[in-house]
């Protein structure tokens, strides 16, 4: 079927040229923190949950030479353009349109490396309806979050690594979720400013990982307290996860 409109938006200072819808959901920076905080290594495998359009998959293999890409995704739209931006951007990755609950053998056969996740951040209850599905399926779960770890987990290989980004509110669900399934668990919290409450965290994982859990301080995107002009004003070391690609390590 297709969207009716695309667009053309450059990420990493304009390293990838990504295609996304203009109605829809719209990859921003999430995806990119998401594939900066990724501990991968050339010649190691990849597996992406939900990957959309592809942005964290493909920021990762742009910042990591050498990976083998996997993407699941459910909606054939997104699928679709997954595979197109993969191929525009000179980057080879497999893009399987299927439900996490009902993954086809060429993914259940595998175990991967690096799992990455960017689940829907709201139950139904908590987010008015855009009136968009693609975006409602991106951002209001259907799956549980459960199902999304366990699902990572079983694809991950012995100390595999389980990265995912999520809503600070869902922070109880998804700690409780990794240590059914994983350990050695760290968080990172990340705020928009210095006094600011958390609104995203950043979470790894490690299958069969037994080191102490770990709640890192926080991460900050901007400079100040306060927003004081419509201008650029992210730090400079997330400026270069975003504009130039860089690793974001974890304290």
């Amino acid at each position: 079927m297709g969207f009716a409109s695309v667009t053309k938006d450059a990420f990493l200072g304009g390293k990838l040229q990504i295609l996304q819808p203009e109605v829809g959901y719209r990859a921003g920076a999430d995806p990119v923190l998401l594939a900066a905080s990724v501990p991968a290594s050339s010649g190691e495998s990849v597996l992406e949950l939900g990957c959309g359009v592809g942005t964290a998959l493909l920021c990762l293999g742009a910042r990591v030479n050498g990976l083998e890409l996997t993407g699941v995704e459910l909606q054939t739209d997104y699928a679709d353009l997954a595979r197109k931006n993969a191929e525009a951007n000179g980057h080879v990755a497999e893009i399987v349109c299927a439900d996490l609950r009902v993954m086809p053998l060429s993914v259940r056969d595998r175990q991967f490396h690096h799992v990455i996740a960017n689940p829907p951040y709201y139950v139904e209850k908590r987010r008015k309806k855009s009136g968009d599905a693609g975006k409602e399926t991106a951002f209001t779960e259907d799956a549980p979050l459960g199902l999304w770890i366990e699902t990572a987990a079983k694809r991950l290989r012995p100390k595999g690594v389980l990265s995912v980004v999520q809503d600070v509110e869902r922070l109880p669900e998804l700690l409780a979720e990794a240590r059914e399934h994983l350990g050695s668990i760290e968080v990172l919290p990340v705020t928009g400013r210095v006094g600011r409450g958390a609104h995203r965290v950043l979470m790894r994982a490690r299958k069969g990982g037994r080191a102490e859990f770990k709640l890192h301080a926080p991460l900050h995107l901007h400079e100040g307290r306060d927003h004081v002009k419509d201008a650029d004003s992210y730090l400079p070391e997330i400026r270069a996860i975003l504009r130039d690609g860089a690793a974001l390590n974890f304290p």
